[in-house]
C-alpha cells in the first residue's frame, strides 16, 4: 500500500532538504564537465549552431556550417547562446545548460516525491534520479534530450500539484505553470512537448473516468499561453522559409516517426534492454517496484491517482517509443524522472523493514550481475574500442570494473546480512565513485573527436585560408576553428539546408581539386583511409597534423 501523502504545512526542512539536493547534484554533474572534448556529432552540433547565432548575430533561424538546419526548434540554441555571452565559448560553457537540467530535475523529483508521498520518497527519488546510469550520463552530454525530458516531468509534475490545490488562483497558476512548461518543451524538441503531457493526462482520466479534470485545467487560457509561447517561432520561421512547416512537421515528425526515414529502425523491443541497462543500477528493484505499485495502482485508483499517473506517464512513452521507426538509445529518458519516483516510494516503504523475498533475490542478483559487468568493462571494452591511449584506458578501465564489481558485492553483502537499507547505501555510495570514474575515463573512449589536430591547425591559419572537411563532415572542426569549413563529397542532413539556397562551400570533388590546385591556401581534414587512397593517386599533400583515426594536411608544403 501507499503511504499517507505528506500533507502537512510546509516546515523548514523544506528549504535545506532543496539545498542539500541541489549542492550535491551541482557537484555530482558538474565533476570534470569541461575537460573531455565535445563528442561528435551531437554535443559538435549543438554546440555549432549556437556559436554561428553569436557570431552572425541572428538568433531566429538556425544554421549549422551556414546551412539552413530546420531539423529542430530554438530554445536550446538561445539557452547556449547566453551561455557563450555569460561564461565565454567553451566546452564548460556548452554543456553548463545539460547539467542545470540535470541538477533542475533532481530537485523536482525531490519536491514532487515529497510532496505526494513524504520526504524520505523526496530525497530517495532524487538519490535514485541523480545515480541512474543513463541520466548520469546523459547530464553530461550536450544534447536536447535532458533539457527537454526534465521540462517535460516538469509540466507532468506541476500538474499534479495543481490537480491537488483548492479551487483558485493556486491551482490557475499551477495548470498555466504546467502549459507553460509544455510549451518550452515544444520549443526544445518539437510536438512531443505537448503531446506526451497530453496523451497521458488523458489516458489518466479515462482511467479513472473523472472527466471534471478536464474543467479543473482551465484548457481555454491553458492553450492560449501554450499557444502564446510555443507558436511565434513557428509562425515567423514559416513567413521567412515557405518550406519550413512542411519540412519541421511532415518529415521531422510524422515521416521520422512513422517510417526508417531517418535510417534509425530498431525492432519493438529496443528500449527495454535500455531501459533495463539505463536505470542500473536500480535495475535490481525494478520488478519489486513494478508489483508495489502497479497492484493497488489500478485496484484503488482513486485513491492512488496520482501514482496511477505516473505509471501511465512511463508506460505510455515507453510504448510510444517503441512503436515508432526511429530509436535512439536518449529518446527513452522523458521516462526517467517519473521512474525514479516510483523506484524511490518502493525504497522508502522497504527502508525499516525486514528482506522480503523480492528484496533478498535483487540483493543476490547484484553480486554476480556487478561482477559480469565489470569484468566487461576491465576486459571486454578495451579489446573492441582502440584508443589513443590504449595502455591508459585499459587501467581506466580495468579500475572502473573492479570498483563496480566490489562495489555489487559490499551492496549484497551488506543488505544480506545488515539490511535492506544498508545494502542500499552501500550501492549508492559505491555506485557513485564509478560513475565518476566513468566521467573521467570518458576522454579514453572517445576516438572520433579530431580537437588535437584542429588546435595543431589553428595557429597556421591566416584569414583567407581554407579548411575543408573531405569525405564526411567533421562537426567539431568549425567550432574549435571558430569559423565556417567547406564539406566536400558529403551532405547528410546538410543536404535539405543546400537545396534551400545557394552553398558554394558544399561542394563535389571536383570544384575543390580546383581550389587545391590554385595557389590558395587550402587545409583538408579527411580519415586515413581517404589519405592514404589520395595519396596513391598522386594527390600532392602535406601532413600537418595526424592521429590514429584522421588527419589534417595541406596543399603547400610548411
Amino acid at each position: 500500500m501507499s503511504s499517507t501523502p505528506d500533507t502537512t504545512r510546509p516546515n523548514p526542512r523544506w528549504l535545506p532538504d532543496i539545498a542539500l539536493v541541489t549542492s550535491v547534484a551541482a557537484l555530482f554533474f558538474g565533476f570534470m564537465l569541461g575537460t573531455r572534448e565535445l563528442g561528435v556529432p551531437d554535443e559538435a552540433r549543438y554546440s555549432e549552431i549556437p556559436r554561428e547565432m553569436v557570431a552572425s548575430g541572428h538568433y531566429i533561424t538556425p544554421r549549422l556550417d551556414g546551412v539552413l538546419y530546420f531539423e529542430k526548434p530554438p530554445l536550446f540554441y538561445w539557452l547556449q547562446t547566453v551561455s557563450i555571452h555569460l561564461f565565454g565559448l567553451g566546452q564548460w560553457s556548452m554543456r553548463f545548460w545539460t547539467a542545470f537540467f540535470a541538477v533542475l530535475g533532481c530537485v523536482a523529483v525531490y519536491i514532487t516525491g515529497r510532496a505526494l508521498y513524504n520526504r524520505r520518497t523526496g530525497l530517495l527519488s532524487a538519490m535514485v534520479l541523480a545515480t541512474s546510469l543513463l541520466y548520469f550520463g546523459m547530464g553530461h552530454v550536450v544534447t536536447l534530450d535532458m533539457t527537454v525530458s526534465v521540462l517535460l516531468s516538469l509540466s507532468l509534475f506541476t500538474f499534479m500539484l495543481a490537480n491537488r490545490a483548492p479551487p483558485g488562483r493556486t491551482r490557475r497558476l499551477g495548470m498555466w505553470a504546467a502549459f507553460l512548461w509544455a510549451a518550452l518543451a515544444t520549443l526544445t524538441k518539437g510536438l512531443i512537448g505537448i503531446v506526451f503531457p497530453m496523451m497521458a493526462i488523458g489516458l489518466w482520466i479515462i482511467a479513472l473516468w473523472d472527466w471534471p479534470i478536464l474543467k479543473r485545467m482551465y484548457l481555454v487560457s491553458s492553450f492560449a499561453l501554450f499557444f502564446l509561447v510555443a507558436a511565434p517561432w513557428h509562425i515567423l520561421m514559416q513567413l521567412r522559409h515557405p518550406t519550413f512547416l512542411h519540412y519541421y512537421f511532415v518529415r521531422q515528425h510524422f515521416e521520422r516517426y512513422l517510417t526508417d526515414v531517418a535510417h534509425r529502425y530498431q525492432p519493438f523491443w529496443y528500449f527495454l534492454p535500455v531501459l533495463l541497462a539505463g536505470i542500473l543500477p536500480w535495475t535490481a528493484f525494478i520488478v519489486q517496484t513494478a508489483r508495489f505499485h502497479l497492484g493497488f495502482a489500478w485496484r484503488d485508483r482513486r485513491r492512488h491517482a496520482e501514482t496511477l499517473l505516473l505509471v501511465i506517464w512511463v508506460v505510455s512513452i515507453f510504448v510510444f517509443f517503441s512503436a515508432s521507426d526511429s530509436k535512439l538509445v536518449p529518446y527513452i529518458l522523458p521516462v526517467f524522472p517519473p521512474l525514479a519516483i516510483l523506484i524511490g516510494r518502493y525504497l522508502d516503504d522497504r527502508w525499516d523493514k525486514a528482506l522480503g523475498r523480492g528484496d533478498r533475490w535483487a540483493f543476490y542478483a547484484i553480486a554476480p550481475v556487478g561482477t559480469a559487468l565489470g569484468a566487461a568493462a576491465a576486459f571486454i571494452v578495451p579489446a573492441t574500442r582502440p584508443s589513443l591511449e590504449p595502455h591508459t584506458m585499459a587501467i581506466a578501465m580495468a579500475l572502473l570494473g573492479a570498483s563496480l564489481a566490489l562495489t555489487a558485492i559490499a551492496s549484497a553483502w551488506a543488505g544480506l546480512r545488515r539490511g535492506f537499507a544498508a545494502g542500499v547505501v552501500v550501492l549508492v555510495v559505491g555506485f557513485s565513485v564509478f560513475l565518476l570514474g566513468v566521467n573521467a575515463s570518458a576522454p579514453y573512449l572517445d576516438t572520433r573527436t579530431v580537437k588535437t589536430l584542429v588546435l595543431k591547425l589553428r595557429p597556421r591559419l591566416t584569414p583567407h585560408a581554407i579548411v575543408a572537411c573531405y569525405g564526411w563532415y567533421y562537426q567539431d572542426v568549425p567550432f574549435y576553428l571558430r569559423r565556417r569549413v567547406e564539406v566536400v563529397n558529403y551532405k547528410g542532413e546538410l543536404g535539405y539546408g543546400t537545396t534551400l539556397e545557394k552553398t558554394p562551400w558544399i561542394m563535389r570533388g571536383p570544384a575543390f581539386w580546383r581550389q587545391w590546385n590554385s595557389g590558395r591556401t587550402v587545409y583538408m581534414v579527411t580519415s586515413r583511409q581517404t589519405y592514404e587512397r589520395l595519396r596513391q593517386r598522386g594527390i600532392r599533400m602535406y601532413m600537418v597534423a595526424q592521429n590514429a583515426f584522421n588527419v589534417v594536411v595541406g596543399n603547400k608544403a610548411p
